[in-house]
């Protein structure tokens, strides 16, 4: 079952950057950069790497991003992300990137974009693998912080295919961010949000209803409500699991109680993603072969949230239709 899920072609859709500093790539950027950081060994900052909460991990993941100042360190942890999904055999990835993160410290928004559309584009020569861009607001500042943020991405819309809402959760509805998520569809960005992780269905139903979202990144919570459930299965919209990051913050206690299976069974399009694998403690495959141990999942069910990762992509027709293609062969040869 290791085997056939590490061979299985995939694509991830739910995957922040800047949460995939490995602590070997932040020291090394910190020492490039001239920056004191408060860990004295790569060994401190994987130690620092537990959390209890999103919000103990929020405050290490925003300490880590604030090495980063180049275009080249930008281009690098991102190329480094990109190297793992071709290990990986991850075909197609979405990457996630938080712009505010950096702009609140001075860093410019081109040279974030910049460096992390570069690394893109050499990983689809170099080492065959697709990616697009969501930028995320920062859903604990404010909504008028938000739209300086889609100002600053107008000159680089051709880089960017979506916007996302990430960050603390609790206290942040959705229905914060309405008139910015408005003008982002306006611009053309598609519209998916973080919903259902710490908030309950509430939340989720304001990320459909009114902010238009065409994808929900996490939903675990979607299952307090049957209407809930019953009107995404309607609207078609899938859903991005993060296993191992819903246990390391406690979203689920134990991996053998996670939601997955009975989403699956309920007929939610659900797919399997890592988040942020530095502080989680693994890529994707570790995630697929995790839940998978837990679940007891079948060959059938690991190939249908491969599946639904091409299928729910905001990818062209075509290329998903290619990747969904090799996907079959490599099942059909492997039941």
């Amino acid at each position: 079952m290791i085997n056939f899920i590490e061979k299985l072609p995939k694509a991830e859709l739910h995957l922040h950057i800047e949460g995939t500093f490995e602590p070997e790539l932040m020291f090394e950027i910190a020492k490039r950069n001239n920056i004191k950081i408060p860990y004295n060994s790569i060994e401190e900052i994987k130690e620092a790497y537990k959390f209890s909460c999103l919000q103990d991990f929020l405050d290490i993941y925003y300490q880590g991003a604030n090495v980063l100042i180049t275009e080249k360190d930008f281009y690098d942890l991102t190329y480094s992300y990109l190297e793992k999904c071709a290990e990986q055999n991850v075909l197609h990835t979405e990457i996630m990137f938080d712009p505010q993160t950096h702009t609140q410290r001075g860093v410019k928004f081109e040279t974030v974009i910049n460096g992390i559309s570069k690394a893109c584009k050499d990983a689809e020569k170099n080492l065959n693998v697709s990616s697009l861009l969501i930028m995320s607001y920062l859903r604990h500042l404010s909504e008028e912080d938000a739209f300086k943020t889609l100002e600053q991405s107008l000159p680089f819309k051709n880089k960017i295919t979506a916007v996302g809402l990430d960050s603390s959760e609790k206290g942040n509805p959705p229905s914060k961010f309405i008139k910015v998520f408005e003008a982002s569809i306006k611009e053309g960005y598609i519209p998916v949000a973080h919903a259902g992780e710490e908030g309950d269905a509430d939340y989720v139903w304001e990320a459909i209803d009114l902010l238009g979202i065409k994808r929900i990144d996490h939903g675990n919570n979607c299952l307090q409500d049957e209407n809930l459930v019953a009107d995404i299965i309607e609207r078609d919209l899938a859903l991005t699991v993060c296993p191992l990051s819903n246990t390391a913050l406690k979203v689920v206690e134990d991996l053998k109680d996670h939601p997955l299976k009975n989403m699956l069974k309920k007929g939610l399009k659900a797919t399997i993603n890592s988040d942020d694998p530095a502080y989680f403690g693994g890529q994707v495959n570790q995630n697929f072969i995790e839940i998978q141990k837990a679940l007891d999942l079948t060959k059938e069910e690991i190939y249908e949230l491969a599946k639904n990762s091409f299928q729910y992509s905001l990818a062209s027709d075509a290329k998903k239709e290619a990747f969904i293609k090799q996907l079959e062969i490599y099942y059909n040869n492997n039941k």
